[in-house]
């Protein structure tokens, strides 16, 4: 028998109930599960089961399938998407950490800065054309599905006269961000150049917070 290797939760642990986070671990290690043996697992009622994983699957994070099991309705089993695989730590993970690491001994701070801001570029160019010409909103709700896309959980917050929210519930790049916080500034000055908006970040999960929340003007609108 194979070896199991308990998941660290990682970024599981913002934005996710207790049982959403043991729905997606517990996917993660023994891949499709039916609808009975989850709700087995949480010690829950199907029900209740179902409306956590209807959640998970309108987040893109879980995908269902159904399969003769006898007389009556096929059942329901879930698995995780690809789009789940950015809430688990990865290998890959400490090998950026290691490749930025030695790029900062070689030849500079400076040098891994310019590598996060050609990093941004590319972002910024595969994904300008998805961004209507419309209003404000508009602009913010794409970037939000864009970013979202990305594994950061991201969904629009409050929107007031020239000022739209957005919030992210989940840091992909928390292990980079944590030693190089120049992230998040290059993250924002991609907002900003690709939402043609001023950004103000108020709230940011590698300094603590529970969640990352950018504040989006209009241009000339923006706080002196």
């Amino acid at each position: 028998m194979a070896e199991i290797h308990e998941v660290d939760p990682g970024g599981l642990e913002a934005g996710f109930s207790s049982a959403k986070r043991q729905i997606l671990l517990t996917l993660k290690r023994r891949g499709s599960v039916s609808l009975s043996d989850m709700a087995g697992e949480l010690r829950i009622s199907k029900m209740a089961t179902l409306k956590h994983l209807n959640v998970l699957e309108t987040k893109g994070l879980v995908e269902r399938s159904f399969k003769a099991g006898g007389r009556g309705r096929p059942r329901a089993f879930f698995n995780l998407s690809k789009n789940s695989a950015t809430l688990f730590p990865e290998a890959y993970t400490h090998m950026t950490l290691c490749a930025l690491n030695f790029i900062e001994e070689k030849l500079g701070r400076e040098a891994v800065v310019r590598l996060l801001k050609q990093r941004a570029q590319e972002v910024l160019d595969a994904n300008r054309n998805r961004i209507p010409e419309g209003g404000l909103s508009d602009r913010v709700g794409e970037l939000v599905k864009i970013r979202d896309e990305g594994g950061y959980m991201a969904e629009l917050g409050h929107a007031r006269k020239n000022v739209v929210e957005m919030l992210e519930h989940n840091c992909p790049i928390m292990a980079v961000a944590e030693t190089y916080p120049e992230a998040c500034g290059v993250e924002r000055e991609m907002f900003q150049s690709l939402i043609r908006a001023d950004v103000e970040t108020s709230h940011r999960v590698v300094a603590g917070d529970p969640v990352c929340r950018f504040l989006i003007r209009s241009r000339g609108n923006s706080r002196a």
